[in-house]
């Protein structure tokens, strides 16, 4: 089974970053030869509305096939107000939580 890798705003900045690059361009090599899947999530989406259009553009090199997509749910949500309740993550974390809580989930 292919190991499956929640990705956010900041991998895929990564690409464009100097102090991150030679990592970010590895795991998108891993992407690239199918050896990884790339999970998104709609706060994705939103969140490269503001970036840069490099980083925006980015991810449409790749067909979207090749992408595991997950949208918010109640129980990904209730998951992460418990982390948030336990101290496990601050309020800045908690969309990044609920969403990785999905990709668990599934």
């Amino acid at each position: 089974m292919k190991k499956r890798i929640y990705i956010d705003t900041s991998v895929v900045g990564g690409y464009f970053d100097k102090e991150f690059q030679e990592e970010t361009m590895r795991l998108y090599n891993w992407f690239e030869e199918n050896d990884v899947v790339f999970v998104i999530s709609d706060l994705l989406d939103l969140e490269l509305l503001n970036a840069p259009e490099k980083v925006k553009n980015s991810l449409n090199m790749f067909d979207s096939k090749k992408f595991e997509r997950i949208n918010l749910n109640q129980e990904s949500i209730s998951l992460a107000n418990e982390d948030l309740r336990n101290k496990v993550v601050g309020i800045s974390s908690l969309e990044d939580c609920r969403h990785i809580a999905m990709a668990i989930i599934r």
